[in-house]
Order: structure tokens, then sequence, then C-alpha cells
């Protein structure tokens, strides 16, 4: 932890760090799905 920062400064970086960690993890699941359901789709119109 550099110098000078304060309590509050190291507990609001630690609260975004884990804020950030979770938005990636939901916009990987959002990511999977989307591919997911295009892939169905493309599947449903090239049937018969």
């Amino acid at each position: 932890m550099p110098p000078g920062q304060t309590t509050d400064e190291r507990e609001r970086i630690k609260a975004l760090e884990r804020e950030n960690r979770e938005l990636r993890q939901a916009n990987e699941i959002l990511c999977k799905a989307s591919a997911y359901f295009a892939c169905a789709e493309f599947d449903r119109r090239s049937r018969p």
C-alpha cells in the first residue's frame, strides 16, 4: 500500500476491486449466454 493512503481510501479501493471482479464475472456470463442464444437462433433458422 502506498504511503499516505488513509484507511478509508484503502477500503474504497478494496470495494472497487471487488465490484470490478463481480462485474467482469457478470460480463463473462452475459457474453457466454449471448453466444449460446445466437447459436441457437442460427440453428433454428437453418432448419427447414
